[in-house]
């Protein structure tokens, strides 16, 4: 039978999910049935959340892979616990290296883009920590994925085609691996056609069997720094070899009576806090849905130019998160915000291609999780013979030397991604998450309010119609984003585009758990090949 697997005429419903034993919810089913099964066998939602994120660079190459980074918020026995698995610069990366190989900025793909890896590492730094199954076993259904082979889901292989066409535009021989590994059979696999990578497993195996310390000292080491040297990279053994995550204390501003938290600088999850902060003092929603909808809009906007403008390594930043968060400064904001659309200029506070996946347990553990290459596969570099796809997200450095995010040698680049996690008088509400590049903390904004705000279930939230902010006035909306709603944004001075798709509007996930019930609730991105798994 012949069909179009990526063609929907008719809208589809989906029910929010509830379980008690546990909840897996991530944007490919495989994925999901991984995490599941890890919680089936006696693993903790951390165990889960590691299985789910090594199966997810296998059933979801187009998103993230191996050579990611991670952020990860992590509820464990009552405790908050951040992790920030971001990999630094090169020792060899400065502005003057950059621009002597003819580079104005930092190129989007190749070999220069990329910083050092952190995903091994991050799973293996959990499992230490927090697990409670071995190492070993946790990887060991993604190895099998590798080596028997999955077939591709629809919106996998719409990215897939998108990078294809993307990386068939170089002559560069740095980039042939690529074809090899993800085109082998000299096209982007199609819906339902079988994909299996033996290097990757290869790859897979040797982390499960060293606790990823094959990744950054061992031979996988050796095979990235001799193909970074043979093509003019900059990243070297040593770099990998000096790499380790960040255990860190996560950030939060309060909002409708809930502690919203994400990951601090150099994530940009700070964006979103800034953004709810400001609707958190322009006090209760009115009954308006026109003048909600251009409140959540300008405080957004409000914090992304401060977000774009202060955000780096969070000792290279100028004004600090606190003052970026203070009362005084969020009541500023808000009050720059009126009836017609700004076009934002950041403030001052200073006085005189990404996966994201949520796991919960039956005894209240639950985890929020985001691994990413940054833009679909990343720099288009592929180790030969191994499946370590290598991220890009060297290309948010500035080489501007006035810039906060200046490139230099061993400093974190600012982050996209933010996993973010709702608590309520000290109690854990659940994770949440919006990947999509720039997206992701508009997402956040959007989905916080969804459910705090409009009272909707995780699922509903979810499905809501969404918008983005681009630049100055311009917001794009979804191709189902109500008319009416558009029309009345415009006529406030906002220069609204509907889009096409909706593949550039983030594909999220929710878990919620009832304090006095223990019960789960989850939703899942209708935008995806999602799925939640509740047990």
């Amino acid at each position: 039978m012949q069909h179009d697997a990526r063609y929907y005429p008719s809208p589809s419903r989906r029910m929010a999910s509830f379980g008690s034993r546990g909840m897996v919810a991530t944007s490919q089913p495989l994925g999901a049935q991984v995490g599941m099964q890890i919680l089936q066998r006696g693993g903790n939602a951390v165990d889960a959340a590691i299985a789910t994120a090594a199966a997810l660079t296998v059933v979801e190459p187009t998103s993230n892979g191996i050579g990611s980074d991670v952020f990860a918020i992590v509820w464990v026995d009552g405790e908050m616990h951040g992790l920030n698995a971001s990999g630094p610069a090169p020792r060899a990366a400065t502005p003057e290296a950059i621009k002597a190989l003819g580079h104005e900025r930092v190129p989007e793909h190749g070999l220069l883009p990329v910083t050092v890896p952190g995903a091994p590492a991050s799973w293996a730094a959990l499992s230490e920590r927090f697990g409670k199954l071995p190492f070993a076993d946790l990887l060991a259904p993604a190895i099998a994925l590798a080596e028997d082979g999955f077939p591709v889901s629809p919106i996998v292989n719409q990215m897939w085609e998108d990078a294809f066409d993307s990386y068939s535009g170089y002559d560069d021989p740095a980039f042939l691996p690529w074809f090899e590994t993800f085109a082998p059979n000299g096209h982007a696999p199609r819906p339902g056609e079988r994909w299996a990578s033996p290097g990757h497993a290869s790859t897979l195996r040797a982390i499960a069997e060293t606790r990823a310390r094959a990744f950054y000292e061992g031979e996988l080491a050796d095979r990235i720094d001799a193909f970074s040297r043979e093509h003019g990279g900059l990243l070297r053994k040593e770099d990998l070899a000096a790499f380790q995550p960040e255990w860190v204390d996560p950030i939060s501003t309060r909002y409708r009576g809930h502690d919203i938290w994400e990951i601090p600088p150099n994530g940009s999850g700070l964006i979103a806090l800034q953004a709810l902060g400001v609707l958190d003092r322009m006090g209760e929603e009115v009954r308006d849905p026109v003048e909600t909808l251009h409140r959540r809009i300008e405080a957004t906007k409000l914090g992304y130019v401060d977000g774009l403008r202060y955000v780096t390594e969070r000792d290279a930043m100028g004004p600090s998160v606190e003052q970026l968060l203070s009362d005084d400064y969020l009541k500023a904001r808000a009050g720059l915000i009126g009836d017609t659309a700004l076009d934002p200029v950041h403030g001052n506070p200073i006085m005189g291609g990404t996966v994201y996946l949520a796991t919960a347990d039956g005894d209240g553990n639950m985890v929020s999780f985001i691994q990413s290459n940054f833009k679909g596969f990343g720099s288009g570099i592929v180790v030969p013979g191994t499946g370590i796809s290598l991220q890009n997200r060297g290309w948010s450095f500035s080489l501007d030397p006035e810039h906060a995010n200046v490139l230099a040698p061993g400093k974190r680049t600012y982050h996209t991604i933010i996993p973010g996690f709702i608590t309520r008088n000290g109690q854990a509400i659940g994770p949440f998450g919006v990947m999509g590049g720039f997206m992701q903390p508009q997402g956040h904004v959007q989905v916080i309010t969804a459910m705090l705000d409009d009272h909707l279930n995780p699922q509903a939230a979810l499905d809501m119609p969404r918008w983005k902010w681009t630049q100055g006035r311009t917001i794009e909306v979804e191709p189902h984003f109500p008319d009416h709603l558009a029309q009345a944004l415009a006529r406030r001075g906002h220069r609204i585009v509907k889009m096409a798709d909706s593949l550039s509007f983030g594909r999220g996930q929710v878990i919620l758990r009832d304090a006095d019930t223990g019960v789960l609730c989850g939703g899942t991105e209708p935008r995806t090949d999602a799925a939640v798994l509740p047990w």
